[in-house]
């Protein structure tokens, strides 16, 4: 039994993505105080959603927390003694909030699995990092993994300080994606294209280039050089770029975010 505590967006994908790659709808059990989202669920994916946590986690072999890490550890905390009880593989989403926190407020001694997603989770085309302390099996750990990857891709690094890394590419980085759309399509109306021309060839040429870095064996690097002619309009546009400081700015970006990150765990992990 797999039960998710919270279902707002991600925990909702979450679910689909697991009932659309076959996990069966009364092996899968939601939680969540907030009427709106339990209707949400219970409306698209037609499961029963309890109000009270401590429900689910009296019947969930693998327990997922799909909530705010600002509100994790008053959640926890109320979940400790049947979380003792059943002993879960405790699977958590937040970003932020690392192991050790979360298991002193569950009591300790649990297999836990920190998944880092993103935002295009909610559509199918995530790219979730995880993290597993000791105590989680490789067979906990294939079960976290197909979780994840019922959403999108996963990787697994080495160390849990990684996931802040992961948090700063992937994790926010949907967001500098949207901003170059943004600034592109912006470049584009100023220089004569009606809004509407400007945001589809934005978007679609965002999709396109993924696309074939995604399903091509050539790395970025090469597929860049190819659709760069010595003293064409690429190349000129390129220049501009390189000589701006693009891959700097990228560089200081997710050292910003990561350092961010890591501020963040430790707010989350004090005390209230």
């Amino acid at each position: 039994m797999i039960g998710l505590i919270g279902a707002g967006n991600m925990a909702r994908s979450l679910a689909g993505g697991l009932l659309a790659s076959g996990w069966p709808r009364d092996r899968l059990i939601l939680s969540d105080p907030d009427d709106g989202q339990r209707a949400a669920v219970e409306r698209h994916l037609k499961i029963a959603v309890d109000r009270d946590n401590r429900q689910v986690a009296r019947q969930a072999d693998i327990l997922v927390f799909a909530i705010k890490p600002q509100v994790f550890g008053p959640a926890a905390r109320e979940l400790a003694v049947e979380v003792q009880r059943r002993r879960p593989l405790v699977v958590s989403l937040a970003a932020g909030v690392r192991i050790a926190d979360l298991e002193r407020w569950l009591g300790g001694n649990l297999p836990v699995v920190r998944v880092m997603p993103n935002t295009p989770a909610l559509v199918g085309s995530g790219a979730s990092g995880l993290f597993a302390n000791d105590r989680a099996t490789n067979e906990q750990r294939d079960r976290a993994e197909a979780i994840a990857r019922a959403v999108g891709v996963t990787v697994w690094v080495s160390s849990e300080a990684q996931l802040d890394v992961v948090t700063a590419l992937s994790g926010s980085g949907p967001a500098y994606f949207f901003l170059v759309m943004e600034a592109l399509e912006e470049a584009a109306i100023a220089r004569g294209l009606p809004r509407e021309q400007a945001r589809l060839l934005a978007l679609e040429t965002a999709f396109g280039a993924a696309k074939m870095a995604l399903e091509g064996a050539d790395e970025p690097q090469r597929l860049r050089r190819q659709v760069t002619s010595p003293g064409g309009t690429t190349e000129a546009a390129v220049k501009v770029l390189e000589d701006g400081g693009l891959r700097k700015l990228f560089a200081e970006a997710l050292v910003a975010a990561e350092r961010r990150a890591g501020e963040l765990g430790d707010l989350f992990g004090k005390d209230s």
